[in-house]
């Protein structure tokens, strides 16, 4: 009977222990319900005993939770037609006013950052949304942060995810970048040209004053031509060489004219007309047939 009487009170404690005593986990905080209300005292992670019966406990997170945030569609400050999603990292920096100040604080903060993305979207212009994100990251931070503090929240940053065009504006942006690109590339062959035409009058000057470096420029165009052994090459002859040859030639030297040969009795004698005759003008006159016996 008495060991009846003692393992019923030795089971009744054990079962008193286990109600009082609660484990909470290093990410974790507890909050202690009496009777309804709220104790003010946090318990830290460890063994935490409640009172039976009267003490209830509730656990929150302290972890970085990531929210994602579903893609919104949006018209920009510019008139163009833009789907948006987000992500958000925040963490339970008051668990008491996390669990007593908002119901469900993980919905809480979906909602506010849905919102607070439409919102950003409608105030920036296209151009910011691609490529000045880290102010617009900014921005859409303040937004949520501020009725998320409210809550024992806070938020620790917010990124823009994704920012998905219309099929027309995406082909309008190609024929942008590729205009850009042309422009930015005649740019650049403009100034090479101008570059190269600057060093080619210096080169030019300097054949100028020395003939024979143009001779060896023209050889070495010959070597570099001839390298590849695929086609015809035409080699000219130096204007320079004939020039020093005809400097280089006695006119004394030179040869004297050849005397006119005389003229043969075949070669045909030249007549002149008068009063309706012919009669040769200078010569033997039997060579010219007589014109009164026809």
């Amino acid at each position: 009977m008495i060991v009846e009487i003692v393992s019923a009170v030795v089971v009744a404690g054990g079962v008193w222990l286990g109600s009082a005593v609660r484990v909470v986990k290093q990410y974790e905080r507890g909050l202690v319900f009496r009777f309804g209300r709220v104790r003010p005292q946090v318990r830290d992670p460890g063994l935490a005993l409640l009172v039976p019966i009267a003490d209830r406990m509730q656990k929150v997170n302290m972890q970085v939770v990531t929210l994602p945030v579903p893609a919104q569609d949006g018209i920009t400050r510019d008139n163009v037609t833009v789907r948006v999603d987000a992500v958000v990292y925040f963490k339970v920096i008051d668990p008491v006013l996390a669990a007593v100040h908002v119901q469900d604080y993980r919905s809480a903060i979906g909602q506010v950052a849905q919102t607070s993305l439409r919102s950003i979207i409608g105030k920036s212009d296209l151009d910011d949304l691609l490529s000045n994100r880290e102010r617009l990251n900014e921005g859409l931070e303040l937004m949520i942060d501020s009725p998320a503090l409210d809550w024992g929240i806070h938020i620790d940053r917010v990124e823009i995810k994704d920012v998905a065009l219309p099929e027309s504006m995406k082909r309008s942006m190609s024929r942008q970048a590729e205009a850009e690109r042309e422009r930015r590339a005649r740019v650049i062959s403009a100034d090479g040209e101008l570059q190269a035409s600057h060093k080619l009058a210096q080169a030019a000057a300097t054949m100028a004053d020395t003939p024979a470096a143009l001779q060896l420029r023209l050889l070495e165009t010959v070597v570099q031509v001839s390298a590849e052994k695929n086609s015809t090459l035409v080699l000219p002859f130096p204007v320079e060489l004939l020039r020093f040859l005809d400097a280089r030639t006695d006119p004394a030297v030179q040869p004297a004219a050849k005397p006119p040969e005389p003229r043969t009795s075949a070669e045909p004698v030249p007549e002149k007309v008068s009063n309706g005759q012919v009669a040769p003008l200078e010569g033997d006159a039997s060579e010219v047939p007589d014109q009164r016996s026809r």
